[in-house]
């Protein structure tokens, strides 16, 4: 990787777009550090470490959810929209026939996608500010006196003005990330929602590290070997998810000779390659937001309630009780393979590809034509998405297992947020895929310069 990234800052184009593409990142992380008025950021990192449910939101915004920022949304409102869109159009004929119609397609619903984007980063900042105003102690998180007197407008209408003024500002930083991320696509290397989440989950990780090791050199140095700990672990999973990321399962193909007129077609033989993450991260994305809703749900009750109490007690990560943990991952667990498979079903659809395959003239060996090459490819995939389901598993459920262990021996807990399963496989997979894209930019370059 380092190699293909030295061959292409020899080449001015692409070093134009790496450099725009740094540049447009640098402007992601500068608005992560601006504070928006009338909030008390201390409010808000408290009622953070408290909603667990949040962590994974909070790390993809680079910590600017946690300190309220201009980009406290991040770039979550529209990975939602676009996971929405992308189921809808399975069950939606009409945005099915747009998903087909090429280029201009794709265009529509990239704008549909964007409406829906705004709706939603309304809906979570409405969401956010209220949830914040039941949970923070003390009083509001939303300072009412730069907002007007409570003498002039009372407090009521302050609270009013306060919740108008931060949605537009929180809805406006969310379209702000969106459209830094489809410039970067645009005219950068990579694709930039992945590259913003990337850039997001290393800034936290690495803020926590930096508090690690100040405290590790301001009187408690065995906070260092917590740290060492992390390292090595965190080497471990990287090489295995990579190992597993670039695991394929190709089935030959063998197409048969066609003499049409003068010429001779066919009588070559390809592969399939089904891989056996090809769901990549999508599975855990969806398991958590389901298991989160009972969490969020909670968070909206009155602090201390029946409710509260019973949810926290018997289904949350970080349950006193050890039932409680227990349920919440055997439910993560279920979750996670139902997504998995049905993820697969949406990427691969063996009937398509037994057709397309009979109307070039190939065959499997050994297998017939038609239906039955249909139920193969059927049976291969359901054994390549329950391997990958049960690796997605063990790995979702690393970070709890972790977390009790260190409880029992008495260690801190504090670098298991860092060690988020999902933020990794995010790293380790939007790594994988940029180097790809530098290797095909290089690969177009030279090409270019052959013709020439």
């Amino acid at each position: 990787m380092f190699e293909t990234i030295k061959n292409c800052f020899k080449n001015k184009d692409i070093r134009k777009k790496i450099w725009l593409t740094l540049l447009l990142l640098l402007a992601f992380r500068v608005g992560s550090y601006i504070p928006v008025p009338g909030i008390d950021a201390g409010a808000f990192e408290d009622v953070i470490s408290e909603l667990s449910f949040l962590e994974i939101m909070n790390a993809i915004s680079g910590g600017s959810l946690m300190y309220a920022t201009l980009f406290a949304l991040g770039i979550s409102p529209y990975i939602n929209a676009s996971i929405i869109i992308q189921l809808l159009s399975v069950g939606i004929p009409a945005l099915e026939r747009l998903s087909k119609q090429g280029e201009e397609g794709r265009k529509k619903l990239a704008q549909i996608t964007r409406y829906v984007t705004i709706l939603l980063a309304v809906a979570q900042a409405i969401g956010i500010i209220v949830n914040f105003g039941l949970n923070a102690e003390g009083g509001d998180v939303v300072d009412l006196v730069r907002f007007g007197s409570a003498t002039a407008i009372g407090e009521t209408g302050a609270k009013w003005i306060a919740g108008i003024f931060l949605t537009v500002i929180y809805t406006a930083g969310a379209m702000l990330v969106m459209w830094l991320g489809e410039r970067i696509t645009e005219y950068g290397i990579g694709n930039g929602i992945s590259l913003i989440i990337f850039i997001g989950i290393l800034s936290t990780a690495g803020d926590q590290l930096v508090a690690k090791f100040v405290e590790a050199f301001t009187g408690n140095p065995a906070v260092l070997w917590e740290v060492l700990g992390f390292i090595i672990l965190t080497i471990f999973e990287f090489a295995a998810i990579v190992a597993v990321d670039l695991s394929e399962r190709k089935i030959p193909v063998q197409y048969a000779k066609q003499v049409k007129g003068r010429k001779m077609y066919g009588g070559q033989s390809s592969v399939i390659p089904m891989r056996i993450a090809g769901a990549g991260v999508m599975p855990l994305i969806f398991a958590f937001a389901f298991i989160s809703i009972p969490a969020m749900i909670a968070s909206f009750a009155v602090p201390g309630s029946a409710f509260e109490t019973g949810v926290t007690n018997w289904f949350a990560a970080n349950s006193p009780n050890w039932y409680g943990q227990l349920i919440y991952m055997l439910v993560l667990c279920v979750l996670i393979f139902a997504f998995s498979f049905f993820y697969a079903s949406m990427q691969f659809n063996p009937d398509d590809v037994s057709k397309t395959i009979q109307q070039n003239g190939g065959f499997i060996q050994g297998i017939r034509p038609g239906k039955p090459t249909a139920d193969y490819l059927r049976k291969i995939n359901g054994r390549i998405t329950l391997f990958g389901a049960i690796y997605l598993t063990i790995v979702a459920l690393i970070p709890s297992l972790l977390a009790v262990i260190l409880t029992g021996v008495g260690m801190s807990t504090d670098l298991i947020s860092v060690f988020s399963t999902t933020g990794i496989l995010i790293v380790v997979s939007v790594a994988l895929e940029l180097d790809k894209q530098l290797q095909s930019q290089l690969m177009m370059k030279n090409y270019r310069g052959f013709l020439k």
